[in-house]
């Protein structure tokens, strides 16, 4: 398999060299020049294997340059070692007849995150072998909260590659700011933006973009790469736990071999979503794949009325990973939409870049409601949901997988299906705990002190905080290094220096 750029640029890569560049030099995203399609009995075969297992089955259908052992060898790093608090890694957890909670956060950082950032280091560090790279990698990251501290923690240390994380000052939670200016490693730099996360995130696209800039670090050994979900090994492994989730239903006899599934999915940049289409287009029986959205609605307006339009305000909201108008991923959905239309493509995103907003008419917009169906939800709504789901079931969950269930239960309200709903659940309820206990019991936020709150919320749920979080109780730190969106590029160069 081999891996073309989204806008046109003839270069074809091995997934090994695409995920080492992690942006095309066109500036596009790289996507497979084929989609896999598997039989019932592959899907029947992961049913009684390890998460680790069927990681290595679908992960060697996209990654065919990587040999067999190589696969084995980076699933076993990333998934082993005790890294995750539970052995099913990505747990499906049965509430009633037709709701169930895929768990993405049982690894090292408490967010779904980990699902891909765990293995996407080992990818790379292989890949660096593979191809007899010898320059130094800098992974440049701009994260809405999780994705800095996974991509921290999953790249520390490792040979031959830096990263550098640009968060929004104001755009992260306490815990999620702490998680981040605390990671120890000698090869990372965190550095906070003035600015919300859009400004973070074009700031490094520009950089990427920048040929002038690109061909100084190149002169002194550096190459830039990215862990955001832009890059393919980073989106590649969100793909396997939606296989995971449907072999685990289908082995607690929730459904049949065949039947179709709904995954409910909160997502800001398109990546999370985007792996479950790549995966119903493998053939995993999925019916729907619903969009939520937070007050950010930006994905919601695009895929009821194929307008994308991020000239709008901004809004700073209780699930702040979601707090995101430029959705980069969508870019790889048009273009699988449109049968590979890299001109149409190339346009779209021009005008994005240029205008702020492209409208791709009827024909595209009709592809893509065969297979989405989107909505949103406001913080009211959020916290309103997060006290009904505990009442009711007992469950405690963070707000972004609030966002979910609420569009969740909108979509059987609204359209009558009674297809078993899967709610693709993001973070661990302790990363927001404020938020969550304001909706719980709002006697019990105290602000300012997220470890009192931490303690209380534990006390509600009953489930222990997670070893990660407890253990930042003795940091004093509250930020590194700062910059202006303007000046993201002197930092890069400053710390390559």
């Amino acid at each position: 398999m081999r891996y073309i750029s989204t806008r046109g640029n003839e270069k074809e890569l091995t997934a090994a060299g695409a995920i080492i560049a992690g942006i095309a030099d066109d500036g596009g995203l790289f996507v497979p020049n084929h989609i896999p399609v598997l039989e019932n009995n592959f899907i029947e075969s992961l049913i009684n294997l390890s998460y680790q297992n069927r990681a290595k089955k679908i992960l060697a259908e996209f990654l065919t340059d990587y040999t067999e052992a190589e696969v084995s060898a980076c699933v076993e790093r990333a998934y082993g070692n005790q890294k995750f608090d539970i052995d099913l890694i990505a747990p499906v957890v049965n509430l009633s007849e037709d709701t169930n909670v895929l768990e993405l956060w049982h690894g090292p950082t408490s967010a779904f995150k980990d699902m891909a950032l765990q293995l996407l280091p080992q990818l790379m560090s292989t890949a660096l072998k593979k191809t007899g790279e010898k320059a130094e990698i800098i992974i440049l990251v701009a994260t809405s909260g999780d994705t800095g501290k996974a991509a921290l923690e999953g790249f520390k240390d490792v040979d031959q590659i830096r990263i550098m994380v640009f968060y929004p000052q104001e755009g992260v939670s306490q815990m999620q700011r702490l998680q981040m200016v605390s990671q120890k490693g000698n090869n990372v730099s965190v550095i906070a933006v003035h600015g919300n996360f859009d400004d973070a995130q074009t700031g490094v696209k520009n950089i990427f973009n920048d040929e002038e800039f690109n061909k100084k670090l190149n002169e002194a050994g550096f190459q830039l790469s990215s862990a955001n979900s832009i890059n393919w090994g980073r989106l590649v492994p969100q793909i396997v736990y939606y296989f995971s989730a449907y072999a685990d239903l289908v082995k607690e006899n929730k459904l049949k071999m065949g039947d179709k599934v709904n995954f409910v999915v909160p997502t800001g940049n398109f990546g999370n979503i985007l792996a479950g289409y790549y995966a119903k287009q493998m053939g995993l029986p999925v019916h729907k794949l619903i969009c939520a959205s937070n007050a950010n609605n930006v994905l919601t307006d695009f895929l009821q009325t194929g307008t994308y339009n991020r000239n709008r305000a901004f809004h700073k909201t209780a699930s702040p990973s979601m707090d995101i108008l430029i959705s980069s991923n969508l870019e790889r959905l048009l273009f699988h939409i449109g049968g590979g239309d890299k001109v149409q493509v190339k346009a779209w995103m021009e005008s994005l870049n240029k205008n702020g907003e492209y409208t791709v008419g009827a024909d595209y917009l009709a592809k893509i409601k065969e297979v989405f169906w989107a909505d949103w939800a406001d913080d009211t709504k959020t916290a309103g949901k997060i006290k009904s789901v505990y009442e009711k079931h007992q469950y405690v969950a963070d707000t972004h997988t609030a966002v979910a269930w609420e569009v969740a239960d909108r979509y059987k309200k609204v359209t009558g299906d009674t297809t078993v709903n899967v709610i693709v659940s993001t973070a661990s309820p302790y990363k927001f705990n404020a938020s969550v206990l304001a909706a719980l019991d709002k006697s019990k936020v105290t602000e300012g002190n997220e470890f009192v709150m931490l303690d209380a919320l534990e006390k509600i749920s009953g489930m222990k905080v997670p070893e990660g979080l407890d253990s930042l109780r003795t940091i004093k730190i509250l930020h590194k290094q700062q910059c202006e969106k303007e000046d993201m590029k002197k930092v890069v160069m400053s710390l390559v220096k």
